[in-house]
């Protein structure tokens, strides 16, 4: 029986024998670095955090503390773009009535001023609310006793109001002086143009010229509009001069960048063509120059604001003293300092408001009504002047037939 060999002693001999490797193509190349499925997993980072989540909350949080300030905004500038109604007796007796104050107290949720200071007015007395709520814990030892109490003295209250009235007085007489500098613009440019219809009217009597004299007119009661238009935000100038103007000549203002010009060089040019004397051509083309006027009032009123460091200067004192005015109060009203807060912030934010609505001017002038008045009275110049020439017509007939004492008219 053979023996088993020696477990002791092992033997690492092999009959493995090499055998030569497969000759590679002469283009094929190995890859120097693995590819990136052989990675361990240890090498493999974790992915990072979705910060979508975060993003989209602070998206939401944004938007909802912008929601009342933009519904507020809406609402104002939807009352801005509202058309003002010209004053008539009727409206004067009810101006003046002694029961205006129920009526203006019974519309209050109608104003778009006091809607729009919804926004600084909630956010102030909110303001107030924390920090009375805040001394009112610190006073019952709810927190610990690090936490001071927000209080103050009155004396700098006291010190800067006058500074806050003045303020508030220069802000609001300068947007004022600017309404009524708008206004005398406008008022100048209805009058002009009236009078320019009239002279145009009793100028141009050559009966061939009476197309020519009709598209002048109309151009007359175009340049109204067009400025207008050109003041004012959001107003539709084509379906403004669609009654007023031809198609080819409508599409020429249309395509020009100053309607307002334009419409004066169409005036200008029309009464080049007129068969007039050079006298009566000159008399009617300076009228034009109230035009040009009217233009430059109004350009400058839109361009020009009152100066922004004064603005910006008054916002920031109403922010801090209304930041601050719950502190001065503490000692005083405790949590009256809401309420206070509240009236004090709903008072001078409105005539602040007030004065920023004034500063723009055309939209608190009622210039639908006033084109309106224009074309009705050069419509109705037309129709006058058409009677009054008949009936002077006749007149001249009826004199031209007088009798002499024999019994004979003159003119045999």
């Amino acid at each position: 029986m053979a023996q088993s060999p020696n477990p002791s002693k092992l033997s690492f001999s092999s009959t493995f024998t090499l055998k030569p490797l497969p000759r590679l193509h002469p283009n094929l190349t190995l890859p120097t670095k693995p590819p990136p499925y052989f990675k361990t997993l240890s090498s493999i980072s974790p992915p990072p955090p979705d910060s979508k989540p975060t993003t989209s909350k602070a998206l939401n949080l944004i938007s909802l503390l912008r929601a009342i300030p933009d519904w507020s905004d809406r609402i104002k500038e939807r009352g801005m773009q509202q058309s003002r109604a010209l004053y008539n007796h009727e409206k004067w007796v009810q101006h003046r009535s002694s029961l205006r104050h129920v009526r203006h107290v019974l519309s209050s949720l109608q104003s778009r001023v006091i809607l729009s200071l919804v926004p600084p007015v909630l956010a102030f007395t909110l303001v107030a609310v924390a920090i009375a709520s805040y001394n009112t814990a610190v006073d019952l030892c709810c927190l610990p006793g690090f936490f001071p109490v927000l209080r103050a003295s009155s004396l700098p209250y006291q010190l800067t109001a006058p500074a806050l009235a003045l303020l508030l007085v220069f802000r609001t007489e300068a947007s004022y002086s600017r309404f009524q500098e708008g206004r005398k613009a406008w008022t100048k440019v209805i009058a002009g143009a009236n009078d320019f219809a009239s002279q145009v009217i009793s100028g141009v009597e050559n009966s061939s010229d009476e197309s020519t004299k009709t598209a002048l007119l109309h151009y007359i009661m175009a340049f109204p509009v067009a400025l207008k238009c050109h003041v004012m935000y959001g107003s539709d100038i084509g379906r403004d001069l669609q009654n007023l103007l031809e198609v080819d000549d409508l599409a020429v203002v249309l395509n020009s960048k100053h309607r307002p010009r334009c419409i004066i060089e169409f005036i200008s040019q029309t009464l080049k063509v007129l068969n007039l004397e050079e006298s009566k051509r000159t008399m009617l083309e300076s009228n034009i120059s109230c035009f040009h006027e009217g233009i430059g009032v109004c350009e400058q009123l839109m361009g020009i604001p009152i100066p922004l460091s004064y603005t910006r200067l008054k916002s920031r004192f109403l922010v801090l003293w209304h930041l601050t005015l719950p502190i001065i109060l503490w000692d005083d009203c405790h949590w009256m300092v809401v309420p206070a807060t509240f009236i004090s912030a709903a008072s001078l934010f409105c005539i602040e408001e007030v004065g920023v609505l004034i500063e723009e001017p055309f939209p608190m002038l009622p210039l639908d009504e006033l084109c309106r008045v224009v074309q009705n009275n050069i419509e109705e110049a037309i129709s006058t002047g058409e009677v009054i020439q008949a009936r002077l017509n006749g007149k001249r007939k009826r004199h031209s037939y007088k009798h002499s004492p024999n019994g004979l008219p003159n003119t045999w």
